[in-house]
C-alpha cells in the first residue's frame, strides 16, 4: 500500500472523528479530564491539560456538522475508487 496524500487526509479525518466522539461525562470525567477538574486561578496561564480539554470541546462544537459532509465524501470516494 502506497503512502499517498489521500491516505494522509483520511488519517487526519479519523483522528478528528476520534476527538469528536469523546463524551465528557461518560469517558473524560472518569479519567480526570472533566470540565470541573480544570479550575485555575485568575491570571494563571492554563496548563496543558486545560488547553487539551479546550481543544476537544472546540473540535466537538465546530466540526460536528462539517464532519458529516467530509465523512460522506470519503465514503463515496472509497466506494467509487476502492
Amino acid at each position: 500500500m502506497a503512502f499517498t496524500l489521500y491516505s494522509l487526509i483520511q488519517a487526519a479525518i479519523l483522528c478528528v472523528n476520534a476527538v469528536a466522539v469523546l463524551h465528557e461525562e461518560r469517558f473524560l470525567s472518569k479519567i480526570g479530564w472533566g470540565a470541573d477538574q480544570s479550575v485555575g486561578g485568575f491570571g494563571d496561564e492554563p496548563g496543558v491539560k486545560a488547553q487539551l480539554m479546550n481543544l476537544v470541546r472546540s473540535v466537538r462544537t465546530v466540526m460536528r456538522v462539517p464532519l458529516i459532509g467530509v465523512n460522506s465524501v470519503c465514503i463515496v470516494l472509497l466506494l467509487l475508487f476502492g
